[in-house]
């Protein structure tokens, strides 16, 4: 049986997107105008962002077992471009992060635990199904 560790990560965010996209996952209203965090210049640019982003935090989730907002924080900060001074890493948006996170939870892809969220097996099968489309 294929699952999410054997498919191409980017595929499997893609076609997850999609899936998302066709299932009516609740986009918020400021998705495309706010930046992802203060190490952007700019907001995304990409029409799909926010199912690309619900999909990756899917797949995080599946590799990693328990994340939460601060640890996604830091997996999806950059560099800060400081001018003269030496960039540095700076965590990104929590609040994209979070209503991420309970968009997913309304549509029972993911819940609540002690320490941050997890994949319930609904989102589980979502993802490996999708894993096995991509290297069937």
């Amino acid at each position: 049986m294929v699952r999410v560790y054997d498919a191409d990560a980017n595929a499997l965010i893609a076609k997850t997107a999609e899936k998302l996209k066709k299932m009516g996952i609740p986009k918020p209203d400021f998705v495309g105008i706010v930046k992802s965090g203060s190490h952007a210049d700019r907001p995304p640019q990409d029409e799909g962002f926010w199912y690309t982003r619900c999909a990756s935090l899917m797949r995080q989730t599946y590799v990693n077992s328990n994340v939460g907002v601060n640890r996604m924080r830091s997996h999806y900060g950059g560099k800060k471009n400081r001018g003269v001074r030496p960039g540095k890493h700076v965590p990104s948006g929590g609040s994209t992060i979070r209503k991420a996170f309970q968009a997913l939870e309304e549509l029972g892809l993911m819940e609540k635990c002690s320490k941050g969220r997890k994949l319930t097996a609904k989102g589980m099968s979502l993802l490996d199904k999708t894993a096995s489309e991509l290297n069937g």
